[in-house]
């Protein structure tokens, strides 16, 4: 389980994520169980959804690639407007394009405002609806009328000529990316944007406890694959000695007729989604001020000691 918090000065983004696997050999099928809460405090829209299942394919055999397919609803809590799309799977028969995604925006009246029509790694377009026509039977659809579609995203990649620099205090490469390294390297650098590739730089006066100090990550950004494996080996190793001795704990405290408690995490408290009524992991605000001061005291020792 993980639980998200982040904001901006127009934002707040929070989301506790769990899910759910099945191995059919050739391929791994995901099911997310999070919900996604995202508020603009300026207009007081609050919108939640869920994401759809993601199928990683060719596991075993062949080049990877993933599918994501299933049924989204977003909700707005303020109108309680509904957009509902639907991701449509990847079929060998299927003259669909490939990962496409359709979906209609629905006014709280239930009056159909928006049809959407695109893809989730290319573009989504938006046409307005002009006129509503119900037709005779009560079970069929209505037919909707559309404006001309209007382009609401668009993948962005990364620039041709940009230039992506390294932390040079970790030894790490520096990559220039000219129009021939990116057409030639952009796959595998996973299409990711600029500040995507930079997610794992290093920053100072952070937790020790953030993830990018942990020393396999840290190895395997300076190219150092062996020594990252084995560091990886240990930190897991750790882990999982550190949840035998809580296990031990418990069971001793049970036997001895004594509560025990559990841990608690230390930047999130367990509460109650008021949106959803389910239980969720809620960022108590504690972590700004704590760095203000530098005060890490709380932060247990999750990685090696040397």
């Amino acid at each position: 389980m993980l639980a998200q918090y982040c904001d901006s000065k127009d934002w707040i983004c929070w989301r506790e994520f769990a899910m759910t696997s099945k191995f059919r050999g050739k391929y791994l099928l995901i099911n997310p169980l999070d919900i996604t809460h995202l508020i603009f405090p300026a207009s007081g829209n609050h919108y939640t959804w869920r994401k759809v299942n993601t199928t990683v394919n060719n596991i075993i055999v062949g080049k990877l690639w993933v599918d994501n397919h299933g049924e989204m609803t977003i909700t707005n809590h303020k109108t309680g407007d509904i957009c509902h799309l639907n991701f449509v799977a990847y079929s060998y028969f299927s003259r669909d394009i490939p990962r496409k995604v359709t979906g209609l925006v629905v006014s709280k009246d239930e009056k159909i405002k928006w049809v959407l029509n695109g893809t989730w790694d290319n573009k989504m377009e938006a046409c307005k609806v002009v006129n509503t026509k119900q037709l005779i039977s009560k079970n069929s659809k209505p037919l909707v009328e559309t404006g001309t579609p209007k382009l609401i995203w668009k993948r962005r990649m990364q620039p041709p000529n940009s230039v992506h620099c390294l932390n040079e205090k970790h030894q790490s490469l520096i990559l220039t990316f000219n129009d021939n390294f990116y057409r030639a390297k952009c796959e595998k650098m996973y299409n990711m944007t600029e500040l995507a590739i930079q997610l794992n730089e290093p920053e100072e006066n952070v937790a020790p406890t953030d993830s990018r100090l942990r020393p396999d990550q840290r190895l395997m950004e300076e190219g150092k694959w062996d020594d990252a494996n084995i560091v990886k080996n240990k930190l897991e190793e750790k882990q999982r000695a550190t949840r035998r001795k809580r296990e031990e704990e418990a069971e001793t405290r049970a036997t001895e007729g004594q509560p025990y408690v559990p841990y608690e995490p230390v930047w999130f408290k367990k509460t109650v989604d008021p949106i959803t009524g389910n239980p969720v992991h809620m960022f108590t605000e504690e972590y700004w001020a704590c760095k203000a001061r530098q005060d890490w005291s709380r932060c247990p020792n999750i990685f090696l000691d040397n």
